[in-house]
């Protein structure tokens, strides 16, 4: 089976009242469209994952971000795939995270978190998450 090697940004803000909240995209494209995800993408040749985490935030988001710890690798088996995924906290330089790829997108917090029908290798990083909130 063949090996899909991306990486995930999870993007850590806070809202109004100081508490934490997490930047959640839904798919615009693809086999999973509509699904929510982390952001991010496939790590190309030569790239580190956090390099790559950079290059697909600014593509997808037009946004520039720092990439903080590796919070986990998921990896999970797709019927067609396997996917191995570098999961990182992140928080934005600059920028407005602007929809280019996706179909809509929100923040949620520890409350709201598993409240979103999440890809299914996503949602194996959830409670980590919202456990670090």
């Amino acid at each position: 089976m063949k090996t899909v090697r991306v990486v995930a940004a999870v993007i850590k803000a806070t809202n109004e009242d100081g508490k934490p909240i997490i930047f959640a995209t839904q798919r615009g494209y693809g086999d999973f469209k509509g699904g929510w995800e982390f952001p991010g993408g496939k790590i190309e040749e030569g790239e580190t994952p956090q390099e790559a985490l950079v290059r697909e935030i600014r593509e997808e988001l037009d946004t520039e971000i720092s990439v903080g710890e590796l919070i986990d690798t998921i990896e999970y088996d797709y019927p067609t795939f396997h996917l191995s995924m570098d999961c990182f906290w992140c928080e934005i330089v600059q920028g407005n995270l602007v929809l280019k790829e996706h179909e809509a997108a929100k923040w949620v917090d520890k409350e709201s978190i598993s409240g979103v029908e999440w890809l299914p290798a996503d949602i194996t990083l959830v409670d980590k998450i919202a456990a670090a909130l």
